[in-house]
């Protein structure tokens, strides 16, 4: 049975199914934060980063698909959402790699394939750009690296629903569960100043990667993931049809047949 929540009204609704009973759970410190993560299965290992104002429980769908495909699945709520706490000192995407990092360093983890959305996608390339070692593939999903790859934001009912779930999520998990608006703010700060990422930048990435984009996104240009995709080294486009910037909610088995079959390509 397929399942499809094109408008995200259960998602709305109840969230993303329940994330399964975990081998390993905990919080890393690193750069002024507390990081939470936890891992699922066995085998070669994903870290799937979700994004921004989501926690990952986003996952959902995912984590027990890629489980059964032989996967060791890390999950890890970005610094300052769900469970993970934040200092006072801004968001970035480096310092958010730089927590993805010491995840794995805590985890010894020598080396994951990435599966980003959205946030967790520009955090992901960051990773491979800077540790190349440490990253055997990028998949990255609807996101952009530069300013010119954002439309023009337009309010939807599928986006409010999806923001209406972040607040009662954020309310639920964090440490600090009155300060929701100020978090969006701060968030929102990030994404309007980053990434800023140059063509010799992209030229320069040395691991495989996918650039992901729903046919019909509501952030990110078609064009700029056209353009991601010819400026990274042997970089594939893959545009997923009838779905938006929350495919893995929306169309989760076309979502995870896709990222399954790039970890497949990528060994």
């Amino acid at each position: 049975m397929q399942t499809t929540d094109d408008d995200l009204v259960n998602f709305e609704a109840n969230g993303a199914p329940p994330l399964p009973a975990s081998a390993k759970e905990g919080l890393v410190e690193n750069d002024g934060a507390r990081i939470w993560h936890a891992v699922y299965g066995s085998g070669p290992a994903v870290v799937l980063l979700h994004g921004g104002l989501g926690n990952a429980g986003n996952w959902g769908y995912q984590v027990p698909a890629f489980v059964r495909a032989g996967w060791t699945v890390v999950v890890i709520d970005s610094r300052g959402h769900g469970r993970s706490t934040r200092d006072a000192w801004p968001f970035g995407y480096e310092r958010m790699a730089g927590d993805v990092l010491a995840v794995m360093d805590h985890l010894s983890l020598e080396k994951a394939a990435l599966v980003g959305w959205s946030d967790g996608a520009c955090t992901a390339l960051i990773l491979a750009d800077k540790h190349p070692e440490r990253v055997s593939g990028v998949f990255f999903f609807a996101c952009n690296m530069d300013p010119s790859g954002t439309r023009e934001f337009k309010p939807t009912p599928v986006i409010d629903r999806c923001f209406s779930r972040h607040r009662k999520d954020y309310e639920t998990l964090s440490a600090r569960p009155a300060e929701f608006d100020g978090f969006v703010k701060d968030v929102s700060s990030m994404m309007q100043s980053e990434p800023n990422y140059t063509l010799e930048q992209l030229e320069g990435i040395k691991v495989p990667v996918a650039i992901v984009i729903g046919e019909n996104d509501e952030f990110i240009r078609p064009e700029h993931a056209d353009y991601l995709a010819r400026s990274i080294p042997d970089a594939e486009l893959i545009i997923l049809p009838d779905v938006s910037h929350f495919a893995p909610l929306q169309r989760p088995e076309l979502f995870n047949r896709e990222v399954l079959g790039f970890l497949d390509r990528i060994g």
